[in-house]
């Protein structure tokens, strides 16, 4: 009879274990393609050190579930601190600083170091993510080779350089189902998800018009084309790697580091660099997707080789769907919006933010959609905010983890940042195009009637680095 009681005993006991087994099956079982256990530390490999990439791999170590164990870029070293990154930076630096956090628990710790990041994907096969923190023109080509090679990817902002990279990036990563991340990280804060809540709950009424500025203008000022003094040493930093696959142009001291932005072929302009951050809270408060058209005036000297000192002008996005009538106006170089008669006597629009209006009020917003500020005072001081109603971040990089461990998709993911990034560059292409208003067929991914705009759209490559 004991022997009976003990077997059945034993036999629920087992059975408790198995069940408990399959409730806590690791979710990279769960999750699909390439997901991994909240327990699992996840290895990151970091594409491009130079000051975004320091300041990124920065905050990846800050994350105790994160091991950076390989770095790729072409360039040593670079000296920035006649730039906004005040530091140090490029493959030497960066890899030290990595190594230097991680000495401090292991004194042994050391990470591959590579200068073709292609060379890391082949040899780091135990790589879980990639972060690419390169400059535009080659954002989209390590994006699509790290997702082709079984990697979640976090890529700088803007996602792309042209229109047809943004589609096939968000196509290739729709196809991969890994976890994405575009590098706008005002998306991640508080003060965002405020004013798209706020818009969203006609706070100020029916809004059918903001206006968004930023100080940013050129590296330099005083340029007119390309630069015509001599190239640099192009072997110092890797140049040919540098360019990807951009076609083939000398290098010189007007291009790097940082000022690369200037010059269409490499970065685009303030608005590519600013336009996925200060856009964003538009784009998300109204579901904007495709304008109907887009006409962005050069402020000061720009030509088909660089841009201009500052821009303005006007995106015009039609009813359709779930998508409302509304107009978004754009500055940069210094322009602002003219002064609100809403706006009291000793509140001045702050240097970078955007500006809501409403039937029956506004909002005024820093950088990125941030601190939205309602006016007239007396609306805001009678307004009751909804119950948040948009999940709060846990941070820009923390949820880009989380994602690569089976937890919600990321906010800023592909899906979301390629579309940010169209619209952005739609702005962009018009710019390249003189200013011309320019109509768009989203459909077909062309401007109505200009098909000189093509060779923006889609921008030629160098043999060996296509991405198809």
């Amino acid at each position: 009879m004991k022997q009976k009681e003990y077997s059945r005993k034993e036999f629920v006991k087992g059975m408790a274990i198995a069940a408990a087994g399959f409730m806590i099956v690791p979710r990279h079982v769960l999750g699909g393609k390439g997901f991994l256990a909240p327990s699992d530390k996840i290895t990151v490999g970091i594409v491009g050190a130079g000051g975004k990439g320091r300041e990124n791999a920065a905050e990846l170590l800050k994350l105790k579930d994160v091991q950076i164990t390989a770095i790729a870029d072409p360039a040593s070293y670079w000296d920035l601190k006649d730039f906004y990154y005040k530091s140090k930076a490029g493959r030497e630096p960066v890899k030290e600083m990595i190594e230097g956090h991680y000495k401090l628990i292991n004194s042994n710790y050391r990470i591959s170091e590579y200068i073709d990041f292609r060379e890391m994907l082949e040899r780091e096969s135990s790589l879980d993510a990639i972060l690419c923190s390169t400059p535009d023109n080659t954002h989209a080509y390590v994006s699509i080779k790290a997702l082709r090679a079984g990697k979640h990817v976090y890529c700088e902002k803007p996602l792309t350089h042209n229109i047809w990279e943004a589609r096939k990036v968000r196509e290739i990563a729709r196809e991969s189902g890994l976890a994405t991340q575009m590098g706008n990280v005002l998306h991640s804060g508080d003060g965002i998800r405020q004013t798209v809540e706020y818009l969203r709950d006609g706070a100020i009424g029916k809004v059918e018009e903001a206006h968004t500025w930023v100080p940013a203008s050129r590296w330099n000022p005083g340029l007119k084309g390309l630069p015509a003094g001599p190239a640099i040493d192009e072997q110092a930093i890797g140049w040919d790697l540098w360019l990807g696959p951009t076609p083939y142009m000398p290098c010189h001291k007007e291009y790097v580091p940082v000022a690369w932005r200037d010059f269409w072929a490499l970065g685009c302009g303030a608005l590519g660099d600013f336009g996925c951050h200060d856009l964003d809270a538009s784009v998300w408060a109204f579901d904007l997707h495709a304008p109907e058209s887009i006409e962005i005036f050069p402020a000061g000297y720009s030509d088909a080789d660089i841009a201009p000192y500052g821009e303005m002008g006007y995106y015009h996005f039609a009813k359709k769907d779930s998508q409302p009538e509304f107009k978004q106006v754009w500055y940069s170089g210094g322009l602002k919006p003219a002064r609100p008669e809403l706006l009291p006597d000793n509140v001045e629009l702050p240097s970078r933010g955007s500006l809501f209006i409403g039937k029956k009020g506004i909002i005024v917003t820093g950088a990125g959609g941030s601190n939205p500020q309602i006016f007239p005072e007396k609306r805001r001081e009678r307004y009751n905010p909804p119950k948040p109603s948009i999940a709060r971040s846990n941070g820009h990089f923390r949820d880009w983890i989380d994602a690569i461990k089976g937890g919600p998709v990321a906010s800023a993911n592909f899906e979301y940042g390629a579309r940010l990034t169209e619209i952005t560059l739609l702005g962009v292409l018009s710019l390249r195009l003189g200013g011309k208003k320019i109509y768009w067929d989203s459909e077909n991914i062309q401007v109505k009637g200009l098909p000189e705009a093509d060779q923006y759209i889609r921008e030629p490559v160098r043999p060996g680095w296509e991405m198809v």
